[in-house]
């Protein structure tokens, strides 16, 4: 389980497992805001589970600093979906090649669907009559960093060979 780390101003600063919750509240750098699932059960006491704090001083954001590119933020950048035909991806693609010089940049990766990926191949989305559903840029801000894990619930069926669901 993870929570949600807001900063003394109540503005989400970043989620973090419940342990390193527990730490914070336990030194007294937070309190606990809401709480959820199984009590942690302690040799000595029992402890709620939080699943939202609260800072008790405020922590400056670095909204200046430029986050590194890699895949998982760039599926998280695009919601999971392919930049091209809008259905699951579940990998990235340059979009000028990186044969032709194209960069592993947040302007030039998007997520990508299988089909979509092995369809393009070495070509340009210019070359292949194709559209990108929007300009990717590099994300702003320290609010797309604070959600939690957002993979989509895999269907199992699809990655087991010859066995399908009806």
């Amino acid at each position: 389980m993870r929570t949600l780390v807001l900063n003394a101003g109540y503005e989400p600063l970043a989620v973090v497992t419940f342990r390193r919750a527990l730490v914070l509240v336990l030194a007294g750098k937070a309190s606990v805001v809401a709480e959820g699932g199984e009590p942690v059960v302690g040799p000595r006491q029992v402890l709620s589970r939080p699943s939202v704090i609260l800072l008790n001083r405020y922590i400056r954001p670095r909204y200046a600093a430029a986050s590194a590119v890699s895949r998982r933020g760039v599926l998280r950048r695009d919601g999971h979906r392919c930049g091209y035909c809008a259905k699951p991806a579940h990998t990235i693609d340059h979009i000028l090649p990186r044969s032709r010089g194209g960069k592993d940049s947040w302007e030039n990766l998007v997520a990508c669907c299988l089909v979509c990926n092995n369809t393009k191949g070495d070509h340009t989305p210019a070359e292949m009559g194709w559209k990108l559903r929007f300009s990717p840029q590099p994300p702003v801000g320290t609010v797309w960093q604070i959600r939690e894990l957002e993979r989509p619930t895999p269907e199992w069926s699809e990655f087991l060979p010859g066995e399908h669901a009806a």
